[in-house]
């Protein structure tokens, strides 16, 4: 009762019902079935609920019964996130949630105001997935105002874990360190675009540490204030590699006065993996271009990569409007100017743009990301963008770092950065790493 499409007896599109003699789907006029599936209200063929209706008057009904303020009537406030609801495809995925008992008290609390229509109202719901996905589809729908999905869970996690903190004095301390410097440089990164998950597990990992490192100061005998060199380096000699991400708090620590100046570690900074042969890049990328077997989502992906030098962080936060098509070049907006992408690349991305329109995400088709993620007006999750690439045998860290150390030896440093988005210390040094040097030619003399 799903399929739709052409009816091979007699070319109309529509529903599917039934079969021909070879088994292929056909309309009830062709297979001769008397029953109709035509909506009692809209006149849509589909599959019929209760009283007759299809799923999307069905979900309709739902919603005004639900989110219904009293009066009879949806709550105003919330008619933009019933709207949204009725736009996506799938409303058998929407009947499918609307079923769920958290769901519901959640809508009914929105709609009565038992529970505030703002941020800060949803921030204590339970249970947090719910809310979290809930509060996407407020946001999606401009009922709430658009606040950073990954900084909200930190806030929220932050909150849980604090409140397991006993010792008052650790507690001061670690929401001081979380709220100044944490949530600070969270605040700041989520200006500039989404946060991955990255961001705010380093910030977990940071905040966890920091309160172990006061317990266990604690049972040394010791306060934050009274640290000794000699707690220093035993902390950091008994598990090193676990106990590394505490330097950030003891640095804030030491910056703000809260401790002594004592000598940390230096922090060790991972070396990248050794790019790519550069005939191995090129063969990746003849192959993502020729392959069509190949996700078109990946392939668009990995061009970006071996060709543009795009991290995919910065890839999942692109938006469609950042791919223009006047009908004879495709350009991409990575930096300053919009860089024109050749053949087949041109292709490729206008190909998976029209696509784009077409994926069955919940929210793909008002999503202005590039690459939608499955959660109402977020983005796709760079991790999992990377283990697409991975599962077609492109390595993303070594390909993008192959790629940048190519075009730093074609062109000045300081363009490449620009046209890339990346910052001009970063190209330079990859021109350094990569054997070249721009400081052999004359002032203005970079055309060549």
């Amino acid at each position: 009762m799903r399929i739709r499409g052409l009816c091979p007896g007699c070319g109309a599109d529509r529903l599917l019902p039934g079969r021909d003699t070879e088994d292929t789907p056909i309309c009830r006029d062709c297979a001769s079935i008397t029953r109709d599936f035509f909506c009692d209200r809209c006149g849509f063929e589909g599959l019929l609920l209760g009283g007759r209706l299809c799923e999307r008057c069905t979900l309709a009904d739902t919603l005004v019964h639900l989110l219904d303020d009293g009066t009879g009537r949806v709550a105003p406030p919330l008619l933009p996130l019933v709207t949204a609801l009725l736009e996506m495809d799938r409303p058998k995925s929407r009947l499918i949630w609307l079923r769920n008992p958290n769901v519901a008290r959640l809508l009914r609390a929105l709609a009565t105001g038992s529970i505030p229509l703002t941020h800060e109202g949803l921030h204590q719901e339970t249970p947090w997935r719910t809310v979290t996905h809930l509060r996407d589809l407020l946001m999606d729908s401009e009922v709430l105002p658009r606040v950073d999905r990954q900084l909200l869970l930190y806030q929220r996690w932050l909150t849980e874990r604090l409140a397991t903190i006993e010792d008052s004095e650790h507690h001061r301390l670690l929401q001081h360190f979380a709220t100044w410097h944490q949530m600070r440089q969270l605040r700041a990164k989520a200006e500039k675009g989404p946060l991955g998950r990255s961001q705010p597990h380093q910030a977990k990992q940071e905040t966890t540490q920091a309160g172990v490192f006061l317990a266990w100061l604690a049972d040394r005998g010791h306060t934050i204030d009274q640290c000794q060199q000699a707690d220093l380096d035993a902390w950091h000699t008994e598990k090193p590699a676990t106990r590394r991400p505490a330097q950030t708090f003891l640095r804030w620590c030491i910056r703000t006065g809260r401790m002594p100046r004592l000598a940390l570690p230096p922090q060790v900074i991972n070396q990248d993996q050794s790019p790519l042969h550069q005939h191995g890049r090129l063969a990746m990328l003849r192959r993502i271009l020729n392959d069509d077997s190949l996700p078109l989502r990946t392939r668009v992906a990995a061009a970006l990569v071996l060709l543009y030098a795009q991290p995919v962080t910065r890839i999942v936060r692109l938006a469609v409007d950042d791919v223009t098509d006047d009908g004879t070049t495709v350009t991409v907006r990575l930096g300053d100017p919009p860089s024109p992408l050749p053949e087949p690349v041109a292709g490729l991305i206008r190909a998976y743009v029209q696509s784009c329109r077409h994926l069955p995400y919940a929210s793909s088709r008002s999503s202005r990301w590039l690459f939608p993620g499955r959660q109402p007006g977020q983005p796709m999750n760079p991790v999992s963008l990377q283990a697409h690439l991975r599962e077609v045998g492109i390595p993303p860290q070594r390909g993008r770092t192959s790629a940048i150390r190519q075009l730093v030896l074609q062109a000045p440093a300081p363009v490449i950065a620009k046209a890339l988005g990346y910052h001009d210390k970063t190209a330079t040094r990859l021109v350094t790493e990569a054997g070249g040097t721009w400081s052999r030619y004359a002032p203005g003399d970079h055309t060549r």
